[in-house]
């Protein structure tokens, strides 16, 4: 069985993690509590496996921290990730996307355009052997940073108006990265909304955001993905 550990970069708002539990919570949901050998690390409190070949592969998981700040804990992050480099699979969401693009080259900014919250869609710009053959997808977002430097060695493989580079893959190790949230169901994206409302957003963008939870989501297909990336 495939040893699949998950570098815990955040939590959700305590009062949400009795319904909808913690980030790893998530991702053992989307991707199957017994389909792996689950191994879960508190990157954000300094807690690392012995060597980056201690697990198959990693899952760096979202926060709201940015990975361009000065805590110690995302150094020790990114020097992980380079050291993990060719010798386990990594797959990151959000924080980790940003991560991954921090760690290999790339650059991330707070973006200029603001918070992108909601279900946002993003279209398919080069189809990996682990993708079906749909145009695009659609899943929610919540993220204000941005990648806006390619790493060297990574492609766009998704992409939408608000997010150019919303996915990436590795050509030169086997990694996978996105901006949006397949981990999240669309209800705890909607009670993160209303968390936050009056607050980090006004009450008309929480309006427009939450009005989007009416159409589909695609985070089953896309945990499909996943899961056929870490088995290729």
């Amino acid at each position: 069985m495939l040893k699949l550990g998950i570098l815990k970069t955040g939590r959700p708002p305590r009062p949400a993690i009795p319904q909808f539990g913690t980030y790893p919570d998530m991702f053992m949901g989307l991707l199957g509590r017994d389909a792996y050998d689950w191994r879960t690390y508190g990157a954000d409190q300094g807690e690392y496996p012995a060597a980056p070949q201690d697990c198959d592969a990693y899952i760096v998981t979202g926060s709201a921290a940015g990975v361009y700040d000065a805590d110690p804990w995302i150094a020790q992050l990114l020097d992980f990730l380079r050291a993990a480099k060719g010798r386990a699979k990594l797959v990151g969401v959000c924080f980790g996307h940003q991560a991954m693009a921090q760690a290999f080259g790339g650059q991330v900014i707070k973006s200029p355009k603001g918070w992108g919250i909601g279900e946002h869609d993003y279209r398919v710009v080069a189809r990996e052997p682990w993708m079906d053959d749909g145009a695009g997808f659609r899943l929610p977002a919540s993220h204000q940073d941005q990648v806006v430097g390619l790493p060297p060695g990574a492609e766009v493989i998704a992409a939408s108006d608000f997010t150019p580079m919303a996915a990436l893959a590795w050509r030169d190790q086997p990694a996978i990265s996105m901006q949006p949230h397949p981990e999240f169901d669309p209800a705890y994206a909607a009670a993160l909304i209303e968390a936050r409302r009056g607050k980090v957003y006004a009450d008309a963008e929480a309006d427009r955001a939450l009005a989007s939870f009416a159409g589909p989501d695609d985070r089953a297909r896309v945990g499909r993905w996943i899961r056929d990336f870490l088995a290729s």
